[in-house]
Order: C-alpha cells, then sequence, then structure tokens
C-alpha cells in the first residue's frame, strides 16, 4: 500500500509502503464492534443505584384501615406505586467490564487502522515538532496539512513539551503515544495524523 509521507508543511517527500498486515486486512467487523462495546463499557463506573422500598425511610405504619374508608387497599407509604416510595427493579451497583483475547485485540486495532487507510483518512509526516509552545503554530501546521477543523487523533512516537502545550487547547485534537491508542481513539476520530516513527511502532507491536 503506497502512501505520501508529507513534512510539517504538506510537502510530499517520498511514496511511503505500509504493512499491508497491519494497514491493508480485511476488516473483521464483528471483532471491531466488539472491542468498541469494550472500550465504551470500561468507561461506565457501574456506580449507579436506587433505592428499594427496604431502603426508603418511613411508611412503617399502614396508612388507614383495610376496609372501610372507600381507598384502595395500601400497606405503606413507601410502596412503588407511591411517591417517595421504593423503585422497583432499579439499578444496582455492578461492573460493565467485558473481556476479549489477545488476538482479537490485535485484530480489531488492525481492522480500526485498516480502514482509516482504505479510507484514505491516514496523514503520515516525517516528524511532528513545533518550534515553539503557541497553539497557533499547530493550527498552522494543520492548515498546512488540510487537517484543520476536523477531529483529529494525533499519534507520536513519543511526547514532545511544545506539542503537548500547543494542542491541548484545540478540543478537536487528541494527542497519544503510539503505545497508548486504543480502537476507540482510532474510530471516534475522522482523520488521523501519525509521525512516521509511531507507524513503525505500531507495525512492529501487531506483526
Amino acid at each position: 500500500m503506497k502512501y505520501e509521507l508529507l513534512n510539517v508543511n504538506g510537502e510530499k517527500i517520498k511514496d511511503l509502503n505500509l504493512d499491508k498486515e497491519v494497514f491493508g486486512i480485511e476488516p473483521n467487523d464483528v471483532v471491531l464492534k466488539d472491542a468498541i462495546v469494550l472500550a465504551q463499557a470500561s468507561l461506565r463506573q457501574g456506580t449507579h443505584k436506587t433505592k428499594t422500598r427496604a431502603e426508603v425511610s418511613g411508611g412503617g405504619r399502614k396508612p388507614w384501615r383495610q376496609k372501610g374508608t372507600g381507598n384502595a387497599r395500601q400497606g405503606s407509604i413507601r410502596s412503588v406505586q407511591w411517591v417517595g416510595g421504593g423503585i422497583a427493579f432499579g439499578p444496582v451497583p455492578r461492573s460493565y467490564n467485558k473481556k476479549q483475547n489477545r488476538k482479537e485485540r490485535k485484530l480489531a486495532l488492525k481492522s480500526a487502522w485498516s480502514y482509516k487507510a482504505k479510507n484514505n483518512n491516514l496523514v503520515v509526516v516525517d516528524e511532528i515538532k513545533l518550534e515553539t509552545a503557541k497553539t497557533k503554530d499547530m493550527i498552522k501546521m494543520l492548515a498546512n496539512l488540510k487537517l484543520d477543523g476536523e477531529k483529529l487523533l494525533v499519534v507520536v512516537k513519543e511526547y514532545s513539551e511544545n506539542v503537548i502545550l500547543a494542542s491541548r487547547n484545540l478540543q478537536n485534537i487528541m494527542l497519544l503515544q503510539a503505545n497508548e491508542v486504543g480502537v476507540l481513539d482510532i474510530v471516534s476520530a475522522k482523520k488521523v495524523l501519525i509521525e512516521n516513527s509511531a507507524l513503525e511502532s505500531i507495525k512492529e507491536v501487531l506483526n
């Protein structure tokens, strides 16, 4: 798979051959979906809780006698049909964690990367480097690469202080190291900007 290798000014340096085993496979949608569900589930705290009729306060006395009042019979003002009563079958604390084996996790990552490469949503640069930590320099670099305004995942081999500081005020950008990128990060971004050294790291891990 041929891809253009650019510099930060958006100029082509050379053609780059992407690894077919990582960026050119036939994506497995089932495994990819499972990985996305797993990632989203891991973000859930599972601390939701409602009180049953045994846990709400009050209601120890029968509100009125059983017969003769014309009202429906009631045993407690904290039954589920009363305002302020308990909740029937409400949520309780639980774990939403799911499991996926190592081969499936690798396949899901390869599928996500392959979708990005196949749809031309992958931009490869030789190095992501800024002279200063100013946000305007980051915006200028993205404009040169025609990525301004896009929901963007920026992948680097190692963090640079200037890049961190210049990108942190931009809401549409997520900056990650190559070894931190997950399936949800890839599919959530419209485009991926990745430096060549980070590309090599990903290839080594997934092969």
